[in-house]
């Protein structure tokens, strides 16, 4: 999960009391000044008389009057790397994925990439792509026969995906899953983790 903050922002020659939201991949600023700024193209990012401080893409300077203690946990967020979506995953060549369906996404073939395996009764997880309703159901019954809990669902994003995440949701919930765990793919997919009911 991100952090979040309403603070004080100067950009530019701008000062603004915003929303400051600190996701994965980019601050994200809601309210009088909207404005997303990608981490990986800030430039220079410090702490700066309890300001966190970067320039943007754009040129401009960026400050949020955060205090000391917040901006530097900021800081460290925007300095570390994100774990790759394998990790995020909890796969590995030690612990692998089965996986369901063909892959269309290129971050999830590379994650699935040398930590897959055929053998049900071997995988950790199952993996599946969902496109539509007969996908879900497929999914379902595969892991149905697995020994392991874990079944990540990976979806399209957004409210107007033919299969959205609340009708995923409702649809696993009546068949006693529960969902634990959420984590972005790409720009276009999602995946969230269900567990299988205990027996």
């Amino acid at each position: 999960m991100g952090y979040e903050a309403q603070v004080l922002c100067e950009l530019g020659t701008e000062r603004q009391t915003v929303l400051a939201l600190l996701e994965a991949q980019e601050l994200v600023l809601r309210g009088a000044l909207r404005r997303r700024f990608l981490i990986a193209y800030m430039a220079a990012p410090r702490v700066d008389r309890g300001a966190l401080t970067f320039e943007s893409k754009d040129g401009d300077t960026v400050a949020l009057h955060l205090g000391d203690e917040l901006a530097r946990k900021w800081l460290k967020k925007i300095q570390t790397p994100p774990p790759p979506l394998a990790a995020k995953l909890g796969i590995s060549p030690q612990e692998p994925a089965a996986v369901l369906a063909p892959v269309t996404d290129a971050h999830l073939a590379q994650a699935l990439h040398g930590a897959t395996t055929e053998d049900m009764n071997r995988a950790t997880v199952l993996v599946a792509m969902l496109h539509s309703m007969s996908d879900l159901h497929a999914a379902v019954a595969q892991h149905a026969s697995m020994p392991c809990r874990g079944l990540w669902l990976v979806h399209r994003k957004g409210p107007d995906a033919a299969l959205p995440d609340a009708r995923i949701r409702e649809a696993m919930r009546e068949l006693g899953y529960k969902d634990h765990k959420i984590t972005g793919v790409s720009d276009e997919w999602t995946a969230t983790r269900y567990a299988k009911p205990q027996q």
